[in-house]
């Protein structure tokens, strides 16, 4: 590969979360660059890199570097590509990611990573925010700790089949508390539009839990804030991250292209 290395530069963007990358092109990386992107990555949780101009197909192959593809369930890709997710204005009664969340946590492998592609945006509006969960977790009193230590969370795709008339899948299982199997940290692993109960308690106490905790994953000073321009290119670590989607740009036109990169299971 033609190298790309000469202008790499990385800056935070926030003191918490989030570095934007500059001086690359993601479609012309060599091996050397590609792993420092993967080291910025796995040190800020999210990155934003500016002024790429990827087609679906390369966005795909620059996908692939970092795993296998996750194809959502429920969803429609692009016709010509079934790992190119277009994510359009649905408005905001029908929109399902305008919470707090890691992406596809019903799923056995939720992805571990998921890419962003800003095709049509609106003129104001339509930011998407990120928050740390390493933090968020190591912030908890050692109570707190001890007492969600082992607890499991299920989820089902019930936000997204009711969205297109479908009937939920199976679901999945995971630990409130998972280990990053790159970095070793422990981050809070829990979404409140994917979540069912916890293993062994009732809805009404699960609730309690998951309010409590989901009010320390988005602490404001854990939190970035992107405002999308176009030919940005967003990452972010599902596993150690959650975002939100905010929708104030009413019917005004939005699209970006999603891939996602299958996880492991989470422990």
């Amino acid at each position: 590969m033609t190298d790309a290395s000469q202008n790499f530069q990385t800056r935070p963007l926030s003191p918490h979360i989030g570095a934007e990358i500059t001086g690359i092109d993601v479609d012309r990386l060599d091996d050397n660059t590609f792993g420092a992107v993967r080291q910025a990555l796995f040190g800020n949780c999210m990155l934003v890199i500016r002024d790429q101009r990827l087609t679906p197909e390369r966005q795909v192959e620059f996908s692939r570097r970092w795993g296998g593809l996750f194809v959502t369930p429920h969803l429609i890709p692009l016709p010509d590509n079934p790992y190119v997710l277009p994510v359009r204005n649905r408005g905001k009664t029908r929109t399902v990611t305008e919470h707090w969340h890691s992406d596809s946590m019903f799923a056995e492998r939720p992805p571990a990573y998921t890419i962003l592609h800003a095709q049509l945006l609106p003129e104001i509006g339509g930011d998407t925010m990120f928050a740390n969960q390493y933090l968020a977790y190591e912030r908890l009193s050692p109570g707190i700790k001890r007492m969600i230590e082992g607890m499991r969370f299920s989820y089902r795709s019930s936000s997204l089949a009711n969205l297109v008339g479908e009937a939920a899948s199976d679901g999945a299982t995971h630990p409130i508390v998972r280990t990053h199997p790159e970095t070793g940290r422990k981050a809070l692993y829990l979404t409140t539009g994917q979540a069912a109960r916890i293993e062994g308690m009732s809805d009404d106490e699960s609730r309690l839990v998951l309010e409590l905790l989901q009010g320390k994953c988005a602490q404001p000073d854990l939190v970035y804030r992107h405002r999308w321009r176009p030919g940005d290119l967003v990452m972010w670590d599902n596993r150690c991250t959650q975002h939100y989607a905010v929708h104030d740009y009413g019917e005004h036109e939005r699209l970006l292209h999603r891939t996602t990169v299958t996880g492991e299971r989470p422990v």
